[in-house]
């Protein structure tokens, strides 16, 4: 294996590795848990990663030979995409490959808390069949506010059309002629705010959405409303999260990620990192969220159907092998 190029997986399931080595089968392949010995990797060229692994300046420049990164999601925040951009790496994304899977996830967060059915499994569970505070709402004919409206939320939009629901959808992106099509009313995020009885996220992150749910905006909520966050856990000001929760203006709160939720799963990781006070608090907090009786949370996989992830492998092995003839495609813009 000498003279083939060494291809670098890391953050993945044992079942899919078969895909991987067939389908790139003329290269070096290597898979890992995580990128914390880089210097048995040093002759690695690609690197394919998930959400849950960092690649941070540091890590760049221990692999003196990456030429390219495939990350296997949309979204690239994991990426210092300036840190590539000086090393002139490459980073390629799966555009699409869940747009009805997290929104599916999505509704199953909603029902979940709008007829409380994890605390009716809890109660049978333990033999108990009272049916007392478990009365829940229908979903026809409330309000649900989309925040983001791209191949995901275009799903919930059609999904909450399914179940009689009203929608609102906050997204600079989204044309009148698009909402119109959509059968959807367009207005801003403070509006949404203010009149949906249910508030789910699928935008980005990056700066302009960063913790835009806040304290100012939820004050704006009705009282009793969800929250549902199947996108990114630095959407939320997780402070402020609880503190609508304990004053009764958010109802429930339905997750499929937290912020720092990479400590949270890999504590080995926590150990070895030098988090400062701010961390370490809302690390306290997504604990005591995840412990609230009136949230569910689920470990980030709304993603994680067998069709969605073979959607994944497929573009990421594609994205690979153009790459490698010359001609990448799927590539992130490098500011």
């Amino acid at each position: 294996m000498k003279n083939k190029k060494h291809l670098v997986f890391v953050d993945r399931e044992k079942w899919d590795r078969e895909y991987l080595q067939r389908e790139l089968k003329n290269y070096k392949l290597t898979f890992l848990s995580g990128l914390n010995q880089t210097d048995k990797i040093k002759d690695a060229e690609i690197l394919s990663v998930f959400i849950n692994t960092r690649v941070t300046k540091e890590i760049i420049k221990k692999l003196p030979k990456l030429k390219f990164i495939a990350t296997r999601s949309t979204g690239f925040d994991h990426i210092d995409l300036a840190a590539c951009k000086d090393r002139g790496v490459k980073v390629a994304y799966v555009p699409t490959y869940g747009e009805n899977t997290v929104a599916e996830h999505t509704f199953g967060l909603i029902l979940c808390l709008s007829r409380k059915i994890y605390q009716a499994i809890e109660r049978t569970r333990a033999g108990d069949f009272e049916i007392k505070n478990l009365m829940g709402f229908d979903l026809k004919g409330r309000t649900i506010g989309v925040v983001g409206c791209g191949n995901i939320g275009r799903h919930v939009v059609r999904m909450a059309h399914g179940f009689a629901m009203k929608v609102l959808v906050s997204d600079p992106c989204l044309t009148a002629k698009e909402a119109a099509k959509l059968k959807v009313s367009q207005v801003s995020l403070n509006v949404l705010m203010k009149k949906s009885d249910i508030i789910t996220l699928h935008c980005p992150l990056n700066p302009a959405t960063y913790q835009m749910i806040n304290p100012q905006r939820l004050a704006l909520v009705k009282p009793g409303s969800l929250l549902i966050n199947t996108a990114r856990g630095d959407l939320m000001d997780t402070t402020a999260v609880l503190d609508a929760l304990e004053d009764g203006r958010l109802a429930g709160v339905g997750l499929d990620t937290l912020e720092e939720e990479g400590a949270i799963k890999h504590e080995d990781e926590l150990l070895d990192c030098d988090f400062n006070v701010e961390t370490l608090k809302v690390l306290l907090e997504n604990h005591i969220l995840i412990k609230n009786p009136n949230v569910v949370v689920t470990p980030h996989i709304a993603f994680n159907s067998r069709e969605a992830v073979e959607r994944i492998l497929k573009t990421t092995v594609e994205n690979i092998k153009y790459f490698l003839k010359g001609k990448p495609k799927n590539l992130v813009r490098l500011k």
